[in-house]
């Protein structure tokens, strides 16, 4: 399956971050939308199509945890990733239990972040 033109939503505040996310998956050939704080994010959710969520657990305006928990009330199924700094394994399993699909820990690897979201959409499309 191509990624080409996979569409990611990347919920992240810190605007460093959310550049090198882009630049990573934009050069694996999906096409990133970015927001920095839940209300944005859920306007863009609402409004757009997304093959996945990749969601910051802490945001100005909430978490990613609840966002996720927002974003499920209309979307069931579009895979979630929570990017997060946060690499407590009990925070990992809470999350993993709660809403999302795969847990990331910042500095993340880009490759496996990009490994990660790309194994969820091709598992969400088949």
């Amino acid at each position: 399956m191509s990624v080409t033109g996979r569409h990611v939503l990347c919920v992240e505040d810190h605007q460093d971050t959310s550049d090198l996310v882009s630049l990573w998956l934009g050069m694996n050939g999906y096409r990133v939308t970015t927001a920095g704080t839940v209300a944005e994010a859920l306007r863009l959710a609402r409004s757009n199509s997304f093959d996945l969520y990749l969601l910051d657990s802490r945001l100005p305006d909430g978490t990613g945890e609840e966002l996720c928990g927002k974003i499920r009330e209309f979307d069931p199924d579009t895979p979630v990733v929570m990017h997060t700094g946060d690499g407590c394994e009990e925070t990992r399993l809470r999350l993993l239990d709660s809403c999302a699909q795969a847990f990331v820990t910042k500095p993340s690897d880009p490759e496996v972040l990009t490994e990660t979201v790309t194994e969820l959409i091709e598992a969400a499309a088949s």
